[in-house]
């Protein structure tokens, strides 16, 4: 009989031991991808915090239609005020459509990519895209290394009882491949 209580005993241990890391695996999960967001949405916010000095900048130098300029203040708004992640997400896309249209337009006035503070401005900006680049693929690591452990078995049981859900991966907007058109006509 007493033999029947020790493995009984060490039966429940066991399990005891393994709900314990297996719940903080799946903590030390979320927050690291918590952590990898961070520091995305760091870059982010230096990017945005960069457009108003690229815009006032190309605008002073050359005279573009209003819609590109109205289109970058309300992507970045949009960025600056969206609830989740998923919605930041989103918003991160059409700040870089709206970026990139601002800068396949500068092409067309060489005047303007010869001032020192538009220079200045755009090596500030190409450090933040790098910066973005490796915090986009560092959270998606992350998210990757977290989502095997919601989904893989056993631990999904645990992540399924305590409410721990798979993560969304960073991916690359709808037409990101393909250059935006710019016509000054």
């Amino acid at each position: 009989m007493k033999r029947i209580h020790w493995i009984l005993i060490g039966i429940v241990g066991v399990l005891a031991l393994w709900l314990w890391s297996g719940y903080n695996g799946l903590i030390t999960g979320s927050e690291s991808v918590a952590a990898s967001w961070a520091q995305v949405e760091t870059q982010y916010q230096r990017r945005v915090d960069l457009i108003p000095n690229l815009v006032s900048t190309v605008q002073g130098a050359a005279s573009f239609e209003q819609e590109t300029f109205m289109a970058i203040t309300e992507a970045r708004s949009r960025w600056q005020t969206a609830p989740t992640r998923s919605d930041r997400i989103a918003a991160a896309g059409e700040v870089e459509s709206a970026l990139s249209r601002l800068l396949v337009a500068v092409e067309n006035y060489p005047q303007l990519q010869a001032t020192q503070a538009y220079r200045d401005l755009m090596t500030q900006l190409e450090g933040t895209e790098n910066r973005i680049a490796v915090a986009r693929r560092d959270y998606n690591e992350e998210v990757r290394r977290y989502n095997l452990r919601v989904k893989r078995f056993p631990s999904n049981v645990l992540a399924g009882m305590f409410g721990f859900d798979a993560e969304a991966f960073f991916e690359a907007q709808q037409g990101s491949d393909v250059a935006p058109a710019v016509d000054f006509e």
